[in-house]
């Protein structure tokens, strides 16, 4: 359904990411942030879908091509660990979002694991989005904290999750709340990637529970 573009980040630098367009005039946008292994397939039919819902949906190339097995979670580690976080928030992701924004439509951003993270950061750091919906991925309190986030944030995680862990969901809701945040936050009796119907922790009714709930508030929020 979408295509693969070429995109200009702020500092004028050339990124590439899997475009879907919704098919309307004026439709809000989303980005789409990858989880660790890359931008596969997964996370390019989250971008169809949202295309289907109705938004234009751009799914940045984080790793400039490099995709990463599913069983191999060593590598997967090693490419999560060599990405600039800050570089990728400040000048990809805000370049994704400047090119959907260029109809002068609203725009939002998801993004799973490794992505959840990223969109936290976009939330606090990328003034270009009108809200987040991360799923389960929290960035480090030494580059963002709750506090930090500026725009309204609905938060998907999971009750069995070892990396972001249910002790990590609950003091950064402690936090947001204690910030005054608008957020909503959901959590899931699932495995982390419980989202991703490609690996075996997906949980089709939980995935589903979270899709509705997702597409509900970006439609409430970039209208």
């Amino acid at each position: 359904m979408g295509t693969t573009i070429s995109f200009k980040r702020p500092d004028g630098k050339e990124a590439s990411g899997y475009f879907a367009p919704a098919g309307e005039a004026n439709a809000p946008g989303v980005v789409v942030i990858q989880e660790w292994w890359g931008l596969q397939d997964q996370i390019k039919g989250i971008a169809d879908r949202l295309a289907l819902a109705g938004f234009n949906a751009l799914a940045p190339d984080l790793y400039s091509g490099v995709v990463v097995p599913y069983h191999d979670r060593d590598a997967a580690g090693k490419q999560m660990g060599s990405l600039n976080f800050l570089d990728a928030t400040d000048e990809s992701v805000r370049g994704a979002a400047r090119f959907l924004a260029a109809t002068g439509a609203k725009v939002g951003i998801t993004g799973f694991c490794m992505g959840g993270a990223v969109s936290i950061l976009a939330a606090a750091r990328v003034g270009e989005f009108a809200c987040a919906a991360p799923f389960y991925g929290i960035p480090p309190e030494a580059v963002a904290k709750a506090s930090d986030v500026k725009i309204p944030i609905q938060c998907h995680f999971a009750n069995t999750d070892d990396w972001c862990t249910p002790a990590a969901v609950d003091k950064f809701e402690a936090d947001l709340k204690a910030a005054g945040k608008t957020f909503e936050l959901y959590r899931y009796d699932a495995e982390h990637g419980f989202v991703n119907e490609q690996r075996n922790p997906h949980s089709h009714a939980q995935a589903e529970l979270a899709w509705g709930r997702t597409l509900q508030f970006l439609r409430a929020n970039l209208k």
